[in-house]
């Protein structure tokens, strides 16, 4: 792996990472992370350092000089993302990043830390815009983007096109594009958001309810009332509008389903139907 490192052609890398480059292999300890859907994730460490080296080797293929640019903005900003430490492409021409190790995944979901978590979104939703570099936030058709494949579905495509003309959604903020408990990091009480693939102009509403969506159906419903309550308290959005978005982010994760791509397990179906059940924009039908 030593030399997986040493082959990537680097295009910026920090002097910290430096020693990673090194000819010597006897120094550097390398351990898999749990993939994602996208990349292959590993934790990277010499001297006391650590990092964490993300591939993207499968078939998306991301700007990761714009996440790599992104981070650094949010980061000299003092927000609660890795530090970046480089990027480049491997020899295969994949694009990698290199940044902080930053901790294990969340265990246990509490008031807390659902306080915590609607604290960290709203202070991204917060950053300011111009202090990013243009090249770092791209701006993308909402539907295609987050929808994809949804022509082939009327139904969800017809509610999708009615909620977003009632929303009046709007792109003049950073968002995060995949808000979710599993892209949230904790080391010694402190918390880091992690994965900005989808980082890009958007409406916060969305990002909110797109984390409430996914606590509601894998957390419970305790959880999920703890957290919107705690954004409740930090924006000023009302519960009729955020129930609107939330709306548009279950659609997604029927889609999604639909498609495949989401986990299930005992009580998840029930818990969607329940979703469902009580937003006044969705009917069960849906599934």
């Amino acid at each position: 792996m030593t030399n997986s490192i040493r082959d990537i052609d680097w295009m910026e890398i920090r002097s910290e990472a430096h020693l990673l480059l090194q000819p010597e292999e006897s120094g550097v300890a390398v351990h898999p992370i749990k993939p994602g859907l996208e990349a292959e994730v590993m934790k990277v460490s010499i001297g006391g350092l650590h990092f964490v080296l993300k591939s993207w080797n499968r078939d998306s293929k991301p700007n990761v000089h714009a996440q790599y640019k992104l981070l650094e903005a949010l980061y000299s900003r003092g927000l609660p993302v890795s530090k970046p430490y480089g990027w480049g492409l491997d020899r295969d021409e994949n694009p990698v990043l290199l940044t902080s190790f930053d901790g294990s995944p969340i265990v246990k979901v509490n008031q807390s830390l659902c306080k915590t978590l609607a604290m960290m979104l709203t202070r991204v939703h917060r950053m300011p815009i111009q202090d990013i570099d243009e090249l770092a936030l791209p701006k993308h058709d909402f539907i295609p983007y987050f929808f994809p494949g949804i022509e082939e579905h009327v139904d969800l495509q017809e509610l999708l096109v009615q909620l977003i003309e009632r929303g009046d959604m709007k792109q003049d903020c950073l968002i995060h594009g995949d808000f979710n408990i599993g892209n949230v990091l904790e080391a010694e009480g402190t918390h880091t958001l992690i994965d900005w693939t989808n980082g890009q102009h958007g409406d916060p509403r969305y990002d909110i309810a797109w984390a409430l969506v996914l606590i509601r159906i894998y957390g419970g419903m305790r959880s999920s009332s703890h957290y919107l309550s705690a954004i409740l308290s930090e924006t000023p959005y009302t519960q009729e509008e955020l129930e609107l978005f939330e709306a548009m982010a279950s659609l997604r994760w029927i889609l999604l389903h639909r498609m495949s791509y989401l986990p299930t397990r005992k009580g998840t179906m029930s818990r969607v139907r329940s979703l469902l059940k009580g937003n006044r924009h969705l009917n069960e039908d849906l599934l």
